[in-house]
């Protein structure tokens, strides 16, 4: 048995509940902490952390990042959640839940440089970083004992203290031999958690977990399971791999995989960015047409941010929707010139959602991504489309202006109505 103490990095041989040397009682034991070296580290309520860092007033004020009364929640602080308030729940019933909370809009710039820094962070312990999103990503710190003078653990330990002081948000991590049982792990003791799932006792914790439990199994896909008769996780072990292929193809044996805690997937810090998206998956299933343009569009400048903080563009978009009954909907469209501009994105997508929304059709989610994607360079002109240049002189400027004045400083015309229904509501 190996503990360390989160707050001053004293390892030692044994099992104790407050650290010798310091006497914090955040200390993480394990059998196999001195081994291990595969981790998941994820912000804790990422955007609503940055907020408050940047607002001490809101520090113990339950906290709401997203729309207004209209709109819905983009997330929350814990305190928020014990109200019952979630993710891409409506904003009037999020409200209702928790009248008391601030409600405050993103600024995915502000997160991004946020996400950087800790990022970099990140690369100065390990060049295996594999990004997951903004907030997470998987470290194979396997072999860096000599390099670090300390075991992985006591790295991970000094990457969480060093992203508070520095950055100003806590994270939670996940330690273990593989990328499942690290991003399984890292969900245990959020927030500020550290916590370890070896592999050896990965079939026996999992067992008794309901199928959902497994990162990656939906509601839809577990009503799927339970109706087959898969109602825990130790039933997927004891299922018949065969049988589970033939029912659910490559998922079956990915299922399998997971079930007994199995994971071959290496961290790459070298996967190629394939697209840059956001979706929401709304509270309560609509057909407003009008509601959904609204969330399209917020999700184009959300996904328009993302690009120009990785700097990159793309030439394809993809509209994504979900109907009540779970059919998803995908719908491409080609570009003439590539771009990661958030009115060029809504202009685009705008016309694939008139085709699919307006009748009597609801739809649970919405999405909208860039692919085709390759490094920007500099802002081109589009022959059939010449107006192209003019708008995204203008959304560079009002980038320009969120960035120095924050993210209301400029607000298209949309953006203002919606504002005002807002307040309406």
């Amino acid at each position: 048995m190996t503990s360390l103490c989160r707050d001053c990095l004293f390892v030692k041989t044994g099992d104790f509940d407050r650290c010798p040397s310091c006497g914090s009682l955040r200390v993480v034991s394990h059998n196999a902490l001195a081994t291990l070296g595969i981790a998941h580290v994820d912000c804790d309520a990422f955007y609503a952390s940055v907020e408050k860092r940047d607002n001490p007033a809101l520090r113990e004020k339950p906290l709401i990042v997203g729309g207004g009364t209209r709109g819905v929640v983009t997330t929350c602080c814990y305190m928020a959640r014990l109200y019952g308030v979630r993710s891409a729940m409506p904003m009037f019933k999020a409200l209702k839940l928790c009248p008391e909370a601030v409600v405050v809009a993103p600024d995915f710039r502000k997160y991004s440089e946020a996400g950087r820094a800790i990022r970099g962070l990140m690369d100065e312990l390990t060049p295996l970083v594999q990004p997951v999103s903004i907030d997470e990503a998987y470290l194979d710190l396997s072999g860096t004992e000599r390099l670090h003078g300390a075991p992985p653990a006591a790295s991970l330990a000094r990457l969480a203290l060093e992203v508070e002081k520095k950055v100003g948000v806590t994270v939670s991590i996940g330690l273990s031999a593989n990328k499942f049982l690290a991003k399984t792990a890292s969900e245990l003791d959020k927030p500020r958690g550290f916590a370890v799932l070896a592999p050896d006792e990965a079939e026996a914790f999992l067992a008794d977990k309901p199928a959902a439990f497994l990162h990656g199994v939906g509601p839809k896909f577990a009503e799927s399971l339970a109706k087959d008769g898969f109602h825990t996780i130790a039933d997927i072990q004891h299922a018949d791999l065969k049988d589970l292929i033939r029912r659910y193809g490559e998922t079956g044996e990915w299922l399998k995989k997971c079930a007994h805690g199995r994971d071959n997937r290496k961290v790459s810090p070298h996967d190629d960015r394939k697209s840059v998206s956001s979706e929401t998956t709304f509270f309560e299933d609509t057909a407003d047409l009008a509601l959904l343009e609204d969330h399209l569009w917020r999700l184009s400048v959300k996904t328009a941010d993302r690009a120009k903080a990785e700097g990159v563009v793309g030439v394809v978009v993809t509209l994504k929707l979900k109907t009540a009954d779970f059919k998803p909907i995908t719908r491409r469209i080609s570009l003439h010139a590539p771009t990661q501009l958030a009115q060029e994105l809504f202009r685009t997508a705008r016309p694939l959602l008139a085709k699919e929304a307006g009748g009597r059709v609801k739809f649970r989610l919405i999405g909208v991504g860039l692919s085709g994607l390759s490094p920007f360079r500099s802002d081109g002109t589009d022959l059939i489309d010449p107006k192209v240049a003019k708008r995204a002189a203008a959304e560079r400027a009002s980038d320009r202006a969120r960035a120095k004045f924050g993210s209301g400083a400029v607000i298209t015309g949309r953006s203002a109505r919606m504002a005002k229904d807002r307040e309406k509501d």
